[in-house]
């Protein structure tokens, strides 16, 4: 692990720490990312360097872990020392732990101790109870994570995630800044506001949700229910978000056997439906969706990371969201990467938990 005396060392200043390279190969920040000094600092990154490992390098964890937490059995991944500081790296849809197959050993090289979980509804993650609601909602799935370091007597980690996972790393850091030490949130600010929602957008991006609607209507869930049609949809997902990221039939197949959860279904449909307003969630969590509908400021050390390639990337090189972030922060734009960043750009992915922990 590298200590804040020498990680400063290691990045330099001037045009010279552009070529230096961290521990393990990974690339430091080049000498403008590194300026936290400057709270707008923005850079675009080339994705990976010829030192760099590449991505694929890993096919698998080592054994997975189960532990009980909440209303949830928690399938998770460990890696790296026992007593070394925490990293929760969180998943998105349609994806799972192998998102983070090549991040991992990264960070746990560096000392740091690495968790993985399965989030509600996938892979060997099980409700506990067969009466307890397949609910979605954005902090039942945030809640789920807080039991989970509970149970694994992790006071306070690093957060990073995309998609569905950062939402869930935002709403810990927001409504639970003293269990977030930093974040890293792929796509920035991604807190739901349900009533904004209900607001048509443009039509380009309208037209990039495709399946958030499709999951509105009973054909949409059907094809959730149905192997054949989810393998076909969640492909063509990966293809349109990720268009020059060349995964081959075993990686696909890899994070597949996740969707084959017997709540897959139920928390995928309840989740998009929740969100445009066409599904309840819980009473019990009102009082948490009313703090995050006034969209609350994140204070804690943050890298906010954009994929260029993403189609869910909104333009303004991370503005739309920079007032939401309080204490220290950098944002970076990875060129040529799409929606599934940690798995594309694990290097990248890693540099940045390791840089946001020295924020």
């Amino acid at each position: 692990m590298i200590n804040r005396r020498t990680f400063g060392k290691a990045l330099g200043t001037g045009a010279a720490a552009a070529s230096l390279t961290g521990p393990l190969g990974l690339p430091t920040a080049s000498a403008a990312t590194s300026n936290v000094a400057t709270p707008n600092a923005a850079t675009s990154h080339k994705a990976a360097t010829a030192t760099a490992p590449a991505p694929g390098t890993h096919t698998a964890f080592p054994r997975l872990k189960q532990v009980r937490a909440g209303l949830l059995d928690v399938g998770y991944a460990e890696l790296g020392p026992a007593r070394g500081p925490a990293v929760i790296c969180l998943h998105g849809w349609p994806y799972d732990i192998h998102s983070f197959v090549d991040v991992a050993p990264l960070l746990a090289e560096e000392g740091y101790r690495v968790i993985v979980p399965y989030l509600r509804g996938h892979g060997t993650t099980r409700f506990l109870s067969d009466r307890t609601f397949r609910n979605a909602q954005q902090s039942a799935v945030a809640l789920d994570i807080v039991a989970l370091m509970d149970a694994l007597k992790i006071e306070k980690a690093v957060l990073a995630g995309f998609d569905w996972g950062s939402r869930t790393a935002d709403i810990i850091a927001a409504l639970w800044p003293e269990r977030c030490k930093a974040l890293v949130s792929v796509s920035g600010y991604l807190i739901t506001n349900l009533k904004a929602n209900l607001e048509p957008i443009a039509a380009k991006a309208e037209h990039t949700w495709w399946y958030q609607y499709y999951f509105a209507t009973e054909r949409g869930r059907q094809a959730m229910e149905d192997r054949t049609h989810r393998s076909e949809l969640t492909r063509l997902v990966w293809e349109t978000v990720s268009p020059t990221w060349d995964f081959d039939d075993a990686t696909f197949e890899r994070t597949a056997a996740a969707f084959e959860n017997p709540d897959y279904a139920d928390i995928v449909i309840h989740n998009y439906r929740w969100r445009l307003s066409l599904a309840d969630g819980e009473r019990r969590y009102d009082g948490l969706e009313k703090r995050l509908a006034a969209r609350p400021y994140i204070e804690v050390p943050t890298i906010t990371l954009d994929p260029e390639l993403d189609p869910f990337t909104a333009p303004g090189d991370g503005s739309t969201y920079r007032d939401r972030f309080t204490g220290a922060y950098e944002h970076r734009t990875l060129e040529g990467i799409g929606h599934n960043l940690p798995q594309e750009a694990p290097t990248a992915f890693a540099r940045a938990v390791v840089d946001v922990d020295h924020l």
